[in-house]
């Protein structure tokens, strides 16, 4: 896949996007490969890869888990259901299980403020989020 991409004009970002696409994230090994490819440091391919926030380190969790922390989520009792998810998950933000069953990651806007406060598991928004919709929303990260 490097060798493919490597005489296009800024092949590093097409090179990663298409490692990351096959394998799910972009593995050390690949950052020295790009580098020597490349004929750059693995510094400069490393600075690229955590620059972006659409580039992972290591494989992604089964689940993904995100819960607005913005103002309006928080002021609808945002708070309380932040403590309950890294509770139950025993997890922080930014954080994976041990078994990469699921990542809490913390948002600052999924765009419902109406209907406060909001998450996102695996890319489904859930609006007027509770403790009800939240159990039912760390019931289903458990399988």
């Amino acid at each position: 896949m490097i060798d493919e991409k490597k005489a296009l004009p800024g092949a590093m970002l097409p090179i990663l996007h298409e490692l990351q696409e096959t394998f799910g994230y972009i593995d050390k090994e690949a950052e020295t490969l790009i580098a020597e490819t490349l004929n750059v440091s693995r510094a400069e391919v490393h600075g690229v890869v955590t620059f972006y926030p659409d580039f992972r380190l290591q494989a992604p969790a089964a689940h993904s888990l995100k819960l607005c922390r913005a103002e309006a989520c928080q002021s609808r009792g945002g708070d309380d259901l932040a403590a309950r998810a890294t509770a139950a998950l025993g997890l922080e933000f930014g954080e994976t299980t041990a078994d990469g069953r699921v990542h809490l990651q913390a948002v600052y806007c999924l765009g419902l403020c109406s209907v406060a406060p909001s998450a996102m598991l695996d890319g489904k928004i859930v609006g007027r989020l509770d403790e009800k919709k939240l159990d039912t929303l760390l019931a289903q990260v458990e399988r």
